[in-house]
């Protein structure tokens, strides 16, 4: 009896022990939702493993991402956010900006989210305030907003004649309207007249194109969201055809054509929202995270695109440049 009661009691105490061994051996789970893949797409995705590196997660080995794609098309966002939740992921993390992460407040309330690219996500409602996210929702926003005005500068700056510049912007798309309305506010001090042209879906880019090309207008200034970048190439082809020099904010618009880029460091911000993971994996609250603003912006100037539209980029502007594609 003495030796079945120790035996007992042995049974009774390693049960507990080895669920605590097994919960510490356990692997972290990430769920990932990008919006669609690029040929920038591999180098983004590195820089998020470089970051958890930097805190001692090592993709496969002690921590495990689950990726997950819409391609291109913002209806799959809410399928593919609900299946990342069914699979039990430990933190929801995404790239594909404030449609994404809606999807996947609606589908989790209790996941940490992580948002590698946001807009405005104060004015869209995802966080209370960026010194305090609360909810479950925290990360990085890109600041496009704040730096639309400096965009417009920089194109007056490379094309000094350009009195007539047109819009090309999804107006459906949340925070897109702040980012116009601050562009107004450049045009007024530099002198220039802007044309609004609004898309809304994919069959609004031919009327689009036409209405530009009806109003001769002598640049073109392109709005960053997954609609235009989805069409990004298609969008510098009517440039180029138009001889219009284009600038926008990701540098995929310079590496196919654009003029110029200038906007937020998208692998910057990818390694950086690593730190959040990490932080949440350690369990901190998303709630007690402020979100952040980007400290590293990018001006990519095309100067083959330059001399094609007999252009000369000044000195001191393509010394100010982090990339010059020649």
């Amino acid at each position: 009896m003495h030796l079945a009661a120790i035996a007992l009691a042995f049974v009774l105490l390693a049960a507990p022990l080895a669920a605590v061994a097994q919960q510490a051996g356990k692997v972290p789970r990430i769920g990932f939702l990008g919006g669609r893949s690029t040929p920038a797409s591999p180098l983004l995705e590195e820089a998020f493993r470089q970051g958890l590196r930097e805190h001692g997660w090592v993709d496969g080995q002690s921590i495990v991402i689950e990726w997950r794609n819409a391609e291109g098309h913002a209806e799959r966002l809410p399928t593919l956010a609900a299946e990342l939740v069914r699979i039990k992921v430990d933190v929801l993390i995404t790239s594909a900006g404030e449609p994404a992460i809606r999807a996947m407040k609606q589908a989790s309330s209790t996941i940490p989210i992580v948002m590698a690219v946001s807009l405005d996500p104060v004015r869209t409602g995802l966080v209370a305030s960026l010194a305090s996210p609360g909810g479950n929702v925290t990360g990085l926003t890109i600041q496009a907003v704040e730096v639309a005005g400096k965009r417009l500068e920089l194109l007056k700056q490379a094309v000094p004649r350009a009195s007539r510049v047109a819009v090309l912007w999804n107006a459906a798309y949340p925070g897109k309207e702040r980012e116009w309305h601050e562009t107004q506010v450049a045009a007024r001090v530099l002198g220039v007249t802007l044309h609004s042209v609004e898309v809304r879906t994919t069959g609004d880019l031919d009327k689009a194109f036409a209405a530009i090309a009806k109003e001769r207008s002598e640049a073109l200034i392109v709005f960053s969201e997954p609609l235009t970048l989805t069409h990004q190439k298609r969008i510098v082809d009517f440039a180029t055809q138009h001889r219009l020099p284009l600038i926008s904010e990701q540098k995929e618009f310079a590496s196919t054509g654009g003029l110029m880029t200038y906007g937020a460091s998208l692998p910057a911000l990818f390694r950086r929202s690593a730190y959040y993971v990490d932080r949440i994996l350690k369990g901190a609250k998303p709630a007690d995270l402020p979100v952040e603003q980007p400290t590293t912006f990018e001006l990519v100037i095309n100067l083959k695109t330059a001399k094609a539209l007999g252009l000369t980029i000044p000195p001191s502007l393509l010394l100010r440049a982090d990339q010059v594609i020649e």
